[in-house]
């Protein structure tokens, strides 16, 4: 009930309504590796299998809070659709049996968490480009606690509103804006963004903290609704080689 609500839009319109980001935190060694051959060899051949059609990203971290890190991002339609998926997956014997003999031996990863987040109605749908990128883009993950729901919603609306016309014309192309609906930091908005490089980054949000409508429309929401974004967590990940969406 937290999250921003999103129309069920025109008719017979499938529209990406949730993503499921699984983040997995690795030790250094051999299980970056191991992760690499999970997400290339098992799960995207799987989802292949079932005729999963949705949007996946596998990305590799640059710069977070645990290092090493990868981070796995799957869309669906609806709920209905993830069980559906998830359902199709572990009663299919093979792969069953293909994800029991990776998991056997050494611990594969470190520890694993999984954050279900609701696309806002302002989120636009992740395509892959028609063409690859020579050179693997740059994502920055962001994540902004509001210390109350109501903050939160005045914090969508900022976004919603203003904000994203300001990011475009800077150079900021968010690809998906999101609500947590279950994971840790709530209530938080969650988006994602693809950069070519770092210094397309730095250059966009160095325009971007100096826009003088942003100085203008931050001190006004501030003066509003108090400080909506008390905490910030930011990210950085490249894409792998083998992402489909990269």
């Amino acid at each position: 009930m937290m999250a921003a609500a999103r129309p069920a839009g025109a008719a017979g319109e499938k529209r990406t309504g949730f993503y499921m980001l699984e983040t997995f935190y690795l030790q250094q060694g051999s299980q970056v590796a191991r992760m690499h051959d999970y997400f290339n060899k098992l799960a995207l051949p799987a989802l292949q299998q079932v005729e999963y059609t949705g949007p996946i990203l596998y990305l590799e971290s640059l710069v977070a809070p645990h290092m090493p890190q990868m981070v796995a991002v799957y869309g669906f339609q609806s709920l209905e659709h993830y069980w559906s998926v998830y359902s199709r997956i572990h009663q299919n014997p093979e792969l069953v049996k293909n994800f029991e003999q990776w998991d056997s031996g050494d611990p594969p990863f470190d520890q694993a968490s999984s954050t279900l987040l609701q696309a806002t109605d302002y989120s636009p749908e992740i395509v892959a480009p028609a063409e690859p990128p020579k050179a693997p883009r740059l994502f920055e993950l962001r994540v902004y606690h509001s210390p109350t729901v109501r903050q939160l919603k005045a914090l969508h609306e900022r976004f919603a509103g203003p904000e994203i016309q300001i990011f475009h014309r800077v150079g900021v192309h968010p690809i998906l804006y999101t609500s947590t609906l279950i994971g840790t930091n709530m209530p938080n908005l969650t988006y994602l963004i693809p950069f070519d490089n770092l210094a397309a980054r730095e250059k966009a949000w160095e325009a971007f903290a100096g826009d003088p409508e942003w100085i203008k429309v931050r001190k006004e929401s501030i003066e509003k609704h108090g400080q909506m974004s008390s905490i910030i967590q930011i990210s950085l990940f490249k894409a792998t080689p083998y992402s489909p969406v990269r």
